[in-house]
């Protein structure tokens, strides 16, 4: 039986002989239904319509879905002391980039910030080889396919390695979960936050949002508690959910700049 994909979110969902009935993750308020009402497609019917955009994005091997499809998120393989993570997950699963990350010595672990990047990650984890996939326990009930392979951690921190910690952000989902990677992929470490806080078009700032399609602004009080969260970790770089949309160079002091500028107006 297929597992069905939804067109708007792009999750994948349990095995069925039919489509669900509804996406629970696109009836919430912080992600919209189609225009043109609730659809579904296979990953058999996507691989047909679309391909993934293998590529370099600042430094690491990207890929993502080419052309317009649900959520235009990439995924990143990240090679640090805790072995080669991928960071966040599209999708759809091809040869050519399950070749192209074995090429780079494989992926250890999937790792993903929030619910609307889950994705086809079980998808992914099968083509991998069943690698674990690692959650913030607090997102559980928007897993759409339960695997085996899913491990779900819990608390503010946990540490993979001497290099890469994740950081539960929170504020746009409760388990809302930002990596650091001191070491790499350049001099002065990256924060990938997802869309905890996500990096906007002039790229020299972040914003912080409980919905960005619908422009909902995420609870003050949410936003100070990210701050407190993120104020032990150094950065440089800041790369953002989507191809390009980086921070290179100062982005701990865009990150604090952003952080100032978006108190003083919701204040005002």
């Amino acid at each position: 039986m297929p597992c069905f994909l939804c067109e708007t979110c792009g999750t994948q969902y349990a095995e069925s002989a039919t489509a669900p009935s509804r996406c629970p993750i696109c009836e919430d308020e912080r992600q919209y239904v189609g225009w043109n009402g609730q659809s579904w497609t296979t990953h058999t019917q996507l691989a047909q319509d679309h391909r993934l955009r293998i590529e370099d994005d600042a430094g690491l091997l990207g890929i993502g879905i080419a052309g317009e499809f649900a959520i235009p998120q990439r995924a990143l393989l990240l090679p640090t002391g805790a072995g080669n993570l991928m960071w966040e997950c599209v999708s759809l699963v091809t040869d050519e980039a399950i070749a192209a990350l074995n090429a780079r010595g494989g992926v250890d672990r999937i790792v993903i910030s929030h619910p609307h990047f889950y994705s086809a990650m079980v998808e992914w984890s099968e083509a991998l080889g069943g690698v674990p996939i690692l959650l913030h326990e607090a997102d559980r009930e928007w897993v759409m396919r339960p695997s085996p392979r899913i491990e779900h951690w819990r608390g503010d921190t946990l540490r993979l390695s001497d290099d890469v910690v994740l950081i539960r952000a929170g504020g746009h989902f409760t388990g809302s979960t930002a990596l650091h990677w001191s070491d790499g992929p350049r001099a002065g470490g990256a924060l990938f936050p997802g869309d905890a806080l996500q990096v906007v078009l002039d790229r020299r700032h972040v914003t912080f949002m409980y919905s960005y399609p619908n422009y909902i602004p995420m609870k003050t009080a949410d936003v100070h508690a990210m701050r407190d969260r993120l104020r032990g970790f150094e950065y440089d770089d800041v790369y953002g959910y989507t191809w390009g949309r980086n921070i290179l160079g100062g982005g701990r002091a865009a990150v604090d700049a952003s952080f100032d500028r978006h108190l003083a107006a919701v204040a005002a």
